[in-house]
């Protein structure tokens, strides 16, 4: 019989997912033959894991928090309920993934995959498959971003339904400010609510203005309006698509009299220096995603077949 070693149970494992116990019993029944083992592993259930693969994982969770070093990381992995995303082995492992991600700085999700997971011999990649497994669900890890440098402040809404980073640069003087830091979640908390698309008018994409430009001349030209007329009411309601799009411009929530670009500067004033968001980016859970449809007949007349 052929020696296994742990070499070979770790490859093993990369490439199936199966817990460590499984893979050696596999390879011990194979005598070592790798394409038998991973045979030997979808005969006795890996085949149902590779099935979960192509269910939709739409639930899940959103973390966000600040690095000890001041980074911002922000990451989203689904699931396929809420009951599972509510799961602690599921945060765990999500908080896992935001350290794997805070630690190496991949690239993208690919390079993510191929990092080692915490604690482990295995790869994320691996880890992910052995979850699905455990918990019984398809599981994606579907995006993150980090932001280094400067004032960073982290916004979790509704335990990871919504998570938002903000990035600001501020003066010497007000670096470690409670002041400042509330600002920052006050910011959070706005793009988590209102749904801003851009942060400032000026990043605006010129498409985008011109096709709403268009859009809202057809429709005061539809209400009988001269076009010299029309081109200064449209310039009006562009003015209105910004304060709805764009963080900057918005009224703030906590005080919708002014714009959230001046409460920035007002604040700042009170503090006696410096305040610029350079950044903000909001996730939210399952956003552009197909949402799972249970049919409970369906589903309990499969369980009984």
């Amino acid at each position: 019989m052929a020696a296994i070693t742990a070499s070979m149970v770790k490859e093993l494992r990369e490439m199936t997912g199966a817990g460590m116990m499984d893979c050696k019993k596999a390879l011990a029944a194979s005598d070592g033959d790798m394409d038998k083992a991973v045979q030997f592993l979808r005969e006795k259930g890996l085949a149902a894991a590779q099935k979960k693969a192509g269910r939709i994982a739409a639930e899940g969770i959103v973390y966000a928090y600040v690095a000890e070093d001041g980074a911002g990381v922000i990451v989203e992995v689904n699931s396929e309920t809420d009951f599972v995303a509510k799961n602690d082995k599921f945060q765990g492992f999500v908080h896992d993934i935001a350290a794997v991600i805070e630690k190496e700085r991949p690239a993208d999700v690919d390079a993510l995959m191929n990092l080692t997971y915490p604690g482990t011999e295995l790869t994320v990649a691996g880890a992910l498959q052995e979850k699905i497994l455990t918990i019984g669900e398809n599981l994606k890890i579907r995006r993150f971003e980090v932001i280094s440098g400067e004032t960073n402040v982290a916004y979790v809404h509704m335990a990871g339904r919504i998570g938002v980073l903000v990035n600001m640069k501020v003066s010497d003087n007000l670096k470690g400010n409670a002041a400042v830091e509330e600002l920052g979640k006050d910011i959070a908390m706005q793009a988590a609510a209102m749904r801003p698309s851009w942060l400032d008018r000026s990043n605006v994409d010129e498409a985008t203005l011109e096709n709403e430009r268009q859009v809202l001349m057809t429709q005061t030209m539809a209400e009988g309006k001269p076009e010299a007329v029309a081109q200064k009411i449209v310039a009006g309601r562009l003015a209105k698509f910004y304060e709805e799009t764009c963080l900057l411009q918005q009224p703030f929530v906590k005080e919708n009299k002014i714009s959230v670009e001046k409460h920035v500067a007002a604040v700042a004033k009170e503090l006696g220096g410096t305040i610029e968001v350079i950044k903000f980016v909001r996730f939210e859970k399952g956003e552009g995603l197909a949402k799972r449809e249970d049919n409970f007949a369906d589903e309990v007349a499969s369980m009984i077949k």
